[in-house]
């Protein structure tokens, strides 16, 4: 069965490269969520004023791995300490978040982020919402690192390969 998540962790992509190779992820797609402006491009996302996070779309088999899963591996890409930042970037539209569409996603994201919360000594900053807004960002942003392997990564490139 497909399921979907939205998950922001920094610049996006490291993030949808990392979890394209999550087993059981079907699909992966960035784009920008929750914010106030329809359509958003990526030069008005980046100005920090459109409330938008670089976010990646996961469609993922649940009879392959579960939601859980998904949000271990995702922990392992970013700092759930962190303000508005994940490595060298900065500003909120680089916030980490949860971001779901199926309302019994919520207890399983908040059980997840109080077990992580155990192993840091910092409150966890990671937002938990449901999905307000989403939009595919441009084209040249889809599959990113893939196309432009030497490409800027935030993540630390051991969990990559």
């Amino acid at each position: 069965m497909k399921k979907t998540i939205h998950l922001a962790g920094g610049c996006f992509w490291g993030v949808e490269k990392y979890m394209a190779r999550v087993c059981g992820v079907l699909e992966t797609e960035v784009g920008f969520a929750n914010g106030d402006l329809p359509n958003p491009t990526y030069e008005q996302v980046y100005t920090g004023t459109t409330g938008h996070a670089e976010t990646v779309r996961i469609v993922y088999d649940s009879t392959k791995t579960d939601l859980s899963q998904i949000l271990e591996k995702f922990y392992r890409a970013i700092d759930p300490t962190a303000i508005n930042q994940q490595g060298d970037d900065i500003g909120t539209h680089y916030r980490t978040g949860i971001y779901f569409t199926d309302p019994a996603d919520e207890p399983i994201i908040r059980q997840s982020l109080a077990a992580l919360a155990t192993k840091h000594t910092a409150p966890i900053a990671t937002e938990i919402a449901p999905l307000a807004a989403y939009y595919p960002a441009e084209e040249y942003h889809q599959k990113y690192l893939e196309k432009n392997p030497d490409g800027y990564c935030h993540i630390d490139c051991e969990i990559l390969d």
